[in-house]
């Protein structure tokens, strides 16, 4: 079946789920322009969860994504794990941001099975998920709500493992993607795989559509997918730049200015391995070599992340951008949208 009829839009092109920069605006826009918009919900407890989505039914009649992380095993929680260094290598950033020293919460993230009862009760069209392969339980779950399920792969066995799952569609991952590294079978490091390297080869080991995401910003990327056998594209740093995301204006000015060598990947902002433009406090962790395991560090550099901003202070964010950001130059949703589109076959 063709991934527009399995995801019920007109165009099969996805906008990236961001975790801390989705915007009900974005999400709105890529699908009232016939896309899937996705909203990342990574960190909502399920009051928030309700809330969101119902946002997003207000600004959209359209299908939608909401997109949860699936738990590894090995998070850590409040009483597992030492922060001291982390913290002394965080605080003269708290301290030039006038902010306190946090006091440990009593858990890092909502429970997963309480995100998941809000998402399945909110019944949105679609549930993307990452860092893993959902039990037959949950997919039957959602699809017993109508939901359709996309799981996210970065190698070959990882999406042999989502396939037998029963997920919908495949979200093929390839190294040059922004954000997290969401390998879930081997770690991070050796689950590097590029996109052109990987879509043809998950498109021949499952049943289901996939999708290429990774180094994707304009229709020569998604005419390159098409031709590697890809059903669809998932597009992030360039709808990440464009107005309507809730990223701030120095991120966004970051993407503008970057070249094909600007992004590093790094565990210094979360804990786990993620593609972004390194900026202050990355440099800072990263030299004081002291990081917490996720989602400890997550939690803590969320402190002064929120801070930074609303004072748009981009060396203290997440700059979060894929290796194709230089390609990313246009500001308006609808534009990059329209610019995506001319590149489908057909």
């Amino acid at each position: 079946m063709a991934l527009r009829d399995v995801l019920g839009i007109r165009h099969p092109i996805v906008l990236g789920p961001f975790g801390g920069l989705s915007s009900v605006a974005l999400t709105a826009a890529v699908s009232e322009a016939g896309g899937l918009g996705s909203y990342g919900l990574y960190g909502y407890a399920p009051g928030r969860i309700r809330d969101t989505v119902a946002e997003l039914r207000a600004a959209t009649d359209r299908p939608f994504a909401v997109n949860l992380w699936l738990p590894t095993g090995d998070e850590v929680t409040p009483d597992e794990v030492d922060l001291t260094a982390a913290i002394a290598a965080v605080a003269p950033i708290f301290a030039e941001l006038g902010l306190e020293v946090p006091a440990i919460p009593d858990r890092f993230l909502p429970p997963f099975d309480d995100q998941l009862e809000a998402v399945l009760d909110a019944a949105p069209a679609v549930l993307s998920l990452v860092y893993g392969a959902p039990s037959r339980e949950l997919v039957d779950a959602a699809h017993g709500r109508g939901i359709r399920v996309i799981g996210t792969a970065t190698t070959v066995a990882e999406a042999q493992a989502l396939d037998a799952s029963g997920v919908d569609a495949i979200v093929a991952s390839g190294a040059e993607a922004a954000g997290h590294r969401v390998s879930f079978l081997a770690p991070a490091e050796r689950s590097l795989v590029g996109t052109f390297a990987l879509v043809p080869q998950v498109v021949d080991a499952v049943s289901v559509p996939v999708i290429a995401a990774g180094g994707i910003a304009d229709r020569r990327g998604v005419a390159a997918a098409s031709a590697l056998g890809a059903s669809g594209v998932q597009v992030g740093t360039a709808f990440l730049r464009t107005t309507q995301s809730a990223a701030p204006a120095s991120h966004r000015q970051a993407i503008a200015d970057a070249a094909d060598t600007s992004t590093v990947l790094t565990r210094a902002m979360s804990g786990r391995l993620s593609r972004g433009i390194p900026n202050r406090a990355v440099r800072e962790i990263e030299q004081a070599g002291a990081i917490a395991p996720f989602p400890a560090q997550n939690w803590l550099t969320g402190r002064f992340r929120a801070a930074a901003g609303p004072l748009d202070r981009g060396e203290f964010l997440s700059l979060w951008a894929g290796q194709a950001a230089a390609l990313c130059t246009r500001t308006d949703a609808a534009e990059v949208f329209a610019e995506l589109v001319a590149g489908l076959p057909g």
